[in-house]
């Protein structure tokens, strides 16, 4: 049989790097097509086409003229003079002019192929397949509230990476760090926040979001139902004072004050969380400067001086604008304003929220427990109900039982506890961090606390008929009669989520 190729080509190494390669080629080419005719592609074809398999295809290809020089090695210290230290190139022959033929179109179309293909890679290494759905158990909190966050359009890398070659290679050189410790299980749980190596939001959320049309104010209802017999519900509307912006598009005061480009506000937190903040200073417009210090927990003036100053952005009041995880008490809130749970059926919020509430060892536990759990409840409390609504209370088991699975996961240690949102203040600190009335200036000066500062309530009561209407603002009323005690407290201090 007449030899096409140079007769150092034909040894073990180099034929066996030659059918990998092909081999893995054939497979990439299938897996290609296969991903043009199908609707729905699988994260594990992804990594296979893009990555795994061309790694395979590079390495079979790299063997054979490995293989040929160990061949050609072995045969010159065999004696074998026929084996000369360079190729003669002659495109005098038929033969040779045939090879180098076919060697140009192979060279032009592997690097075609390769120029397609490593883009491909690139695109799949910036999707929400690929960072959603590769590392399942370590991602998967994350990925579960992406898809029913307000951003769940879209993906991870316009908000981690953004645009431009500088921040994709710190996200890669980020993610070597992070697919050993996936490997070897060296990850923490939960996973901490805030991302230190966060682009800064003026490069990533203001792409969509422009801060100088922020004016105005918006209606916000909030509707909420009590731990009593009859579930009742209350509701209060406000309106959020969102102001900011610029002043050639509306008034720059309000809650966008912060982010005004003129402004400043530099932060020192105290913890890694940033929950806890000791110090503020403050810029005006016209270049007023005020500085303000932690009453309960202030800094030496060395402390100052070596500590971390931060700049507000966007992600310090919106730090969860997309993995958002609910707690107990909103998820139930929710389900009854939606009537996917009936408020009719007696102590049905606070029996949910309990149910949402107890230590379960992993979702399959916390399932089975939910649905007892409420079952229970109302059999021993209420046999009547438990046999004449079985279908409403079955019903509301299911409800409360899907708000775990979007918002709990025990494998990973994530719930609404493991990850504070700092936008508003009644489960967790949020606006409070600053405006507790506890930051005080030298001169006397205190950051407010005054309600009125972010919003106007201008109705509040019970949703059948509300108890206070008033388009120029209302003073705030406890739907329970706790006397005085919420004047003088945070909200966070008795709600907290339950």
């Amino acid at each position: 049989m007449q030899r096409r190729l140079p007769n150092t080509f034909y040894n073990p190494v180099s034929l066996v790097g030659s059918a990998i390669a092909i081999v893995s080629f054939g497979t990439v080419l299938f897996l290609f097509l296969l991903e043009l005719v199908s609707e729905q592609t699988k994260p594990y074809v992804g990594i296979l086409t893009y990555i795994v398999l061309p790694a395979f295809m590079v390495f079979g290809l790299l063997l054979i003229p490995i293989g040929m020089w160990m061949e050609r090695r072995r045969r010159r210290r065999s004696g074998d003079e026929t084996i000369l230290r360079f190729p003669r190139i002659d495109f005098n022959e038929p033969r040779q002019r045939s090879l180098f033929a076919f060697f140009s179109l192979s060279t032009i179309f592997l690097l075609l192929f390769t120029a397609i293909g490593s883009y491909r890679a690139y695109e799949f290494t910036d999707s929400v397949t690929f960072c959603g759905e590769i590392c399942h158990s370590v991602m998967h909190p994350e990925f579960t509230a992406y898809q029913n966050s307000p951003h769940a359009r879209v993906t991870c890398a316009q908000c981690h990476v953004g645009p431009g070659a500088t921040w994709f290679v710190r996200s890669k050189l980020s993610g070597a760090y992070q697919v050993y410790a996936v490997t070897f299980n060296k990850f923490p749980k939960p996973i901490p926040t805030p991302v230190r190596s966060l682009r800064p939001a003026q490069e990533t959320c203001e792409q969509c979001h422009w801060p100088q049309h922020f004016y105005g104010e918006k209606e916000r209802v909030n509707t909420y139902f009590l731990s009593d017999e009859k579930n009742t519900k209350w509701s209060i509307t406000l309106l959020m004072k969102t102001g900011g912006g610029s002043s050639a598009t509306g008034p720059t005061t309000g809650i966008h004050w912060h982010m005004n480009i003129a402004n400043e506000i530099m932060y020192v937190p105290t913890d890694s969380s940033r929950q806890k903040i000791a110090w503020v200073r403050s810029k005006s417009m016209d270049g007023r400067v005020t500085e303000y210090m932690s009453v309960e927990n202030p800094l030496s003036l060395e402390e100052l001086a070596k500590a971390e100053k931060r700049r507000m952005d966007c992600m310090d009041c919106h730090n969860r604008p997309t993995h958002i995880y609910s707690p107990p008490a909103k998820i139930v809130n929710q389900a009854l304003e939606l009537q996917r749970i009936d408020a009719t059926l007696p102590f049905i919020r606070s029996t949910a929220v309990q149910a949402l509430v107890q230590p379960y060892s992993s979702t399959a536990a916390a399932l089975d427990s939910i649905g007892i759990f409420i079952r229970n409840f109302y059999q021993e409390r209420y046999p009547e109900i438990a046999l004449s609504r079985k279908s409403a209370i079955d019903a509301a088991a299911t409800e409360v039982q899907r708000g775990y699975q979007k918002n709990f996961f025990p494998d990973m240690r994530v719930s609404w506890k493991a990850y504070p949102n700092n936008i508003g203040h009644l489960q967790d600190p949020g606006c409070f961090r600053c405006h507790d009335g506890k930051h005080a200036s030298a001169d006397g000066k205190v950051i407010s606390n005054d309600c009125s500062s972010c919003h106007t309530i201008i109705a509040q009561g019970r949703d059948t008929v509300k108890e206070s209407v008033s388009l120029t603002g209302l003073p705030f009323q406890h739907p329970v009669d706790v006397g005085d005690s919420w004047k003088t407290m945070l909200c966070n201090e008795c709600h907290t989520g339950e």
